[in-house]
Order: structure tokens, then sequence, then C-alpha cells
């Protein structure tokens, strides 16, 4: 499955984007979808996922209650909706998907990866 996220962008700190996951292949309902994020000189971090079929999901403790990642079937893509956004949200994020759903906070278990979109949050 190939990956296409986009959304990203420089939001005061309190403000809300929505990142978009599109999949040119495959049928992204059939896998469990992550969003991840990395920050200049930190390592990449588990942000939410979307468990596949059943739709679980799972949040990381600072953007719980903040952020909100869901599926559109109907468009093949995964949304991570991000409010109330702060300086330490500042980072490149990447939506990412496997095949199964074992551990979905770790990012070696996704076999694939979209290419990062920035977002930048100014206080």
């Amino acid at each position: 499955v190939q990956l296409q996220a986009s959304g990203g962008g420089l939001m005061q700190a309190g403000g809300s984007l929505r990142l978009s996951c599109a999949a040119s292949e495959g049928t992204l309902s059939s896998y469990t979808m992550g969003w991840f994020r990395q920050a200049p000189g930190k390592e990449r971090e588990f942000v939410a996922a979307i468990r596949r079929n059943v739709g679980t999901t799972y949040y990381a403790d600072s953007v719980k209650g903040r952020f909100t990642i869901s599926r559109d079937g109907a468009n093949n893509t995964v949304y991570l909706q991000m409010n109330n956004l702060k300086p330490e949200d500042t980072a490149v994020y990447y939506c990412a998907a496997q095949d199964f759903g074992s551990l979905i906070a770790v990012p070696h278990f996704y076999r694939y990866w979209g290419q990062g979109t920035l977002v930048t949050v100014s206080s």
C-alpha cells in the first residue's frame, strides 16, 4: 500500500489542523493505521492508531483528549484531527500501516510509511 500524508502547516497554539493519509492502493480499513511524529533531534514517537477492521483507537498520553484518529472508507483515507495544538506538537507527522495489530505504538512493526507532513505550532 502506498500512503500519502498531507495537511500540515503553521498554526498558532490553541489552533486546529487535520492531517490526512490517503492510500493509492489497498483498503485502509484492512490495515492497522498509525500516526507518528518526529521532532528535530528526537526519536519518532507514537501519536495515535486505529486498529484494522474493528476500528478501536489508541492515543499517546500527550495527545489524549486533543487529537482524534478516524478513517473514511469511502475515500480510503485516515485522518488525524488535532485540536488545542501546543508548541510541543511541532514535528514531522507520518502515517503508517501494518498488516496486523501488534505493538501498535512501536514504529518497527509498521510496514508501510507515508512521506511525512510538517506541523509547526507557534506560541
